[in-house]
């Protein structure tokens, strides 16, 4: 059986970790010999030679910026685009199914899928209408709810990124039995050779003391993140030893500087900034610990599959969505979600046993090649879902 032709389509136009979501996972099918055309306003895809030409470009809608009502007003619109652009992409090279990010008010996948008459995958990575109400950015919600169900009941497939979020969409709209879950992942390629002998110079140029036990946060940073936990936790005398590297920018990083000069801990603190995605690697690799020190109920971050792929132990919430993937005390720590005593203790084992927890972050990455957490693995994973479509019923 020939590998199949995939029509993959979103409707990103920032270059975030969704992006990253994207350009892995058609890689790793590309990878795996399937013939991908991306279907996009702003193409995300790596190797885009055969990337439809409706999506090239997207300089324009990198730079888009508008109020919020007319934002959600053009995504409704978006279906029209959408679908001349599948039918274009779809009558150069017939697909064997539509492969679709989920997206608010996106129905262009579904509605193409089937007037070519071939299956739907839709991947879900957040509850799309619930987020954005929260958010208090819905602004034509009976519309969104509407188009979300009718979306979610009707995928072949719908591929959640964890058992959490699952449950949330079958709420939502979406048949369980057609619903299965395929977590995010990580190229632990990346976190080898080059990387590894590099992370020591990285280490060298933070300037932190020889005995500082570093923990790395990579990300976009916000309030809720609650990184102010671990200002928190620094002030403990068993945690004397402990820096923090913040690899990444946001609202938050600004306020948190300034309380850490407050509480005289500014010289424990390195803020690199936006770390290129090629040398993120090398700067994983050079912490001793990772955290993250919140996390929404449903998702499942890269950062977490980053840091197992490099062995670095990670500290994280104890929450149903992590223990999907941490195990605590064996593959990583888990702390009382918000509470910063508990946070302390968790990262005082680690700071207090360097070879315990250099012991955790292998047993980390062991876990990730034995479950195959890789790109690789979920693109192995989606083909299992479209051949059991092809059998007739779900794998």
């Amino acid at each position: 059986m020939s590998a199949p032709r995939v029509l993959y389509h979103h409707r990103i136009r920032a270059d975030d970790g969704q992006a990253v979501h994207v350009r892995e996972m058609i890689a790793a099918l590309r990878a795996s010999g399937c013939a991908v055309d991306e279907c996009a306003l702003v193409r995300k895809g790596r190797g885009d030679a055969d990337a439809s030409a409706a999506g090239a470009g997207g300089g324009f809608w990198h730079k888009l910026s508008l109020p919020r009502t007319a934002v959600e007003a053009l995504e409704i619109l978006y279906n029209r685009r959408g679908r001349v652009m599948l039918r274009a992409a779809a009558a150069q090279q017939r697909p064997d199914f539509v492969y679709e990010r989920h997206a608010l008010h996106c129905r262009a996948g579904l509605d193409a899928a089937r007037a070519l008459g071939v299956p739907l995958l839709l991947e879900v990575n957040s509850p799309m209408t619930v987020e954005m109400a929260k958010l208090g950015k819905l602004r034509f919600p009976a519309r969104a709810r509407a188009t979300e169900r009718l979306v979610l009941a009707g995928a072949d497939a719908v591929l959640a990124v964890t058992q959490t979020l699952a449950d949330m969409l079958v709420e939502l709209g979406a048949r369980r039995e057609r619903v299965r879950v395929i977590g995010n992942g990580a190229d632990p390629a990346r976190y080898g050779g080059d990387a590894v002998a590099a992370a020591a110079s990285a280490r060298a140029r933070w300037g932190l003391p020889a005995d500082a036990f570093a923990l790395g946060f990579v990300g976009y940073m916000r309030d809720w993140h609650r990184l102010d936990l671990v200002l928190d936790a620094m002030a403990k005398p068993e945690l004397a030893t402990l820096a923090l590297v913040l690899m990444g920018e946001g609202p938050a990083l600004a306020p948190l500087l300034a309380s850490a000069s407050a509480r005289g801990l500014a010289e424990r603190v390195r803020a690199l900034g936006v770390v290129p995605p090629e040398l993120l690697p090398m700067h994983v690799l050079a912490c001793d610990g990772a955290l993250i020190p919140a996390i929404n109920a449903y998702a499942s971050p890269l950062k977490l599959f980053d840091s197992l792929a490099a062995g670095v132990p990670t500290v994280a919430p104890d929450q149903p969505n992590l223990r999907e993937t941490l195990v605590h005390g064996d593959t990583g720590l888990l702390f009382r979600p918000g509470d910063a005593d508990d946070l302390a203790r968790q990262l005082a084992r680690l700071v207090g046993d360097r070879a315990g927890a250099r012991a955790l972050g292998a047993r980390g990455r062991a876990a990730l090649h034995a479950q195959q957490w890789t790109w690789q693995g979920n693109a192995g994973r989606v083909l299992e879902v479209f051949a059991g479509l092809r059998r007739g019923g779900l794998a």
